[in-house]
């Protein structure tokens, strides 16, 4: 078979670009390995305790309230974004200004009973 000379135009620069991996990848390899002290893991909240299952009730006790915390958040972006769309009705004439206000409060209060729950939460675990 008679290839023309565009066909190993592409193979020449396959093979270029495979060596320069090639050879950045044992440059790699071949370099020194370097140890470096980790940092130490912080304690929980609660303390270490005085065993692993200790340690690891209060790694889930601050697990539980990052949690909390992380719930509380989504309620007020849920909150913001209805509000927000509320607003948008209200621009265009769909709903009424009534109709925000009662949706900012019922939101705010509902936030704020989410907090509560949570707080109640932290102190029963």
């Amino acid at each position: 078979m008679n290839f023309s000379r565009g066909c190993y135009r592409p193979l020449a620069m396959l093979r270029g670009t495979c060596s320069k991996a090639l050879l950045g990848g044992l440059v790699l390899l071949s370099s020194t390995l370097a140890w470096a002290d980790l940092p130490t893991m912080e304690a929980p909240s609660r303390g270490e305790g005085s065993g692993l299952i200790d340690t690891i009730k209060n790694y889930a006790y601050d697990g539980g309230i990052l949690l909390g915390l992380l719930i509380a958040t989504l309620a007020f972006l849920g909150v913001a974004w209805h509000s927000l769309t509320v607003y948008a009705d209200v621009q265009n004439q769909r709903k009424t200004w009534k109709d925000l206000g009662a949706v900012v409060g019922v939101g705010a209060l509902l936030v704020v009973v989410i907090l509560w729950f949570l707080t109640k939460a932290a102190t029963i675990l």
